[in-house]
């Protein structure tokens, strides 16, 4: 009965083992298809993992930052919306797996930051407020998180450039919004710069704020700059278009 017993344990083993081999591999094969900017493909992959191991840390959050990516690409404001709940779903399930996580505090901010800029102005201001928690808690966690301080600054941006109705919803729900200016943005994404200067998103929304605040030889070459960076990410090909409009518009 004893070596039944542990014939049964050793086979339990063996598989929950192998299970975990799988998974492994799978995760980088995940990795791999958004480093081939296959983003779609990556998500799916995190789906697979996710049936066999729905705690996989790594998997949510990719998941989640892999479907604010997708979803803004929509055309269709409801496909948009569809995605960015997804995003929001697994930020929440990265969330209850570890609570102090960085990267999962960072994919809550980025989905929620995703929905408020599609949302009218109450659910906008009452998202915003989550998206500068969530961000401040990534960067808590792990302060040198480059993303994390790209999130606050688009944070602080969107906050400066609120119109009134918007502060006044603002004000009506939560008496108000802590202050967000664009000198705070242009801190917070020259802070993202210095920590990761390959992150091109980055570089155009810097460029935006330096404009917005008549900055603007310092949006031409932070615009320049961006031009010469290397595609990273699916995205990174249309942002520098977007990038090289903005010069254009400048010089």
């Amino acid at each position: 009965m004893l070596k039944r017993i542990m014939a049964v344990c050793f086979l339990l083993s063996a598989v929950l083992f192998v299970q975990a081999q799988s998974v492994g591999e799978m995760m980088d094969e995940a990795r791999q298809l958004e480093k081939q900017m296959k983003e779609s493909e990556a998500f799916e992959k995190d789906k697979e993992i996710l049936k066999i191991q729905p705690a996989e840390l790594d998997a949510l959050n990719q998941a989640s930052q892999l479907c604010s990516r997708i979803g803004n690409r929509q055309k269709n404001k409801e496909d948009k919306i569809n995605y960015f709940n997804l995003a929001k779903s697994y930020a929440q399930q990265a969330l209850k797996v570890n609570p102090n996580s960085p990267e999962s505090n960072l994919s809550m901010a980025i989905a929620m930051g995703r929905m408020a800029l599609i949302s009218g102005a109450k659910d906008k201001v009452a998202a915003s407020k989550d998206v500068k928690k969530y961000a401040e808690l990534a960067i808590k966690f792990n302060p040198s998180l480059a993303q994390g301080y790209h999130v606050l600054g688009k944070w602080n941006f969107e906050v400066a450039n609120l119109n009134a109705f918007e502060r006044g919803a603002a004000k009506m729900l939560f008496g108000g919004l802590p202050d967000g200016s664009l000198a705070n943005a242009i801190s917070n994404y020259e802070k993202c710069r210095q920590l990761d200067p390959a992150f091109i998103l980055n570089y155009y929304e810097l460029a935006r704020a330096y404009k917005a605040d008549d900055q603007q030889e310092k949006a031409i070459e932070v615009l320049k700059k961006a031009l010469t960076l290397r595609n990273i990410v699916q995205d990174d090909a249309s942002i520098k278009a977007d990038c090289k409009k903005m010069l254009d518009d400048l010089q």
